[in-house]
């Protein structure tokens, strides 16, 4: 078989998203709607390697020996947040991961006037 007979299967263009359908399996949502792109995850289970091949999960093992958020992982991974949220939620489901959601904002009252008040006042400092 001659090299022009044995052509690629993708074309160069594709390439990122021939990646990240690979990365996903496939999956375009996560199975975790509580994640959320402030969601802080941390490796519970250091020097364990993950059952994944993938090197993107070992990377996330890595980064987050001290605790990051999901926004922060997808940064370093390069990657969309929806992927970085189905790496993050398989490792969780692994138990290699734990994971913290945001405390709720306060809509109103007297916390969340506090809250504008010390920003307002950091600003002005500045």
């Amino acid at each position: 078989m001659n090299e022009d007979e044995h052509e690629s299967w993708y074309d160069e263009d594709a390439g990122p998203v021939v990646r990240l359908y690979a990365i996903t399996h496939g999956r375009s949502a996560s199975a975790r709607p509580e994640l959320d792109m402030l969601t802080l995850v941390v490796n519970v289970s250091a020097g364990v390697r993950p059952r994944r091949s993938e090197p993107e999960y070992a990377e996330i093992l890595r980064l987050s020996r001290t605790a990051l958020s999901v926004a922060e992982i997808a940064a370093h991974l390069r990657l969309p947040l929806t992927a970085t949220k189905i790496l993050v939620g398989d490792l969780i489901d692994d138990g290699h991961l734990e994971y913290r959601s945001p405390d709720p904002v306060p809509t109103t009252g007297r916390r969340n006037q506090e809250l504008l008040r010390a920003v307002f006042n950091a600003i002005q400092a500045i």
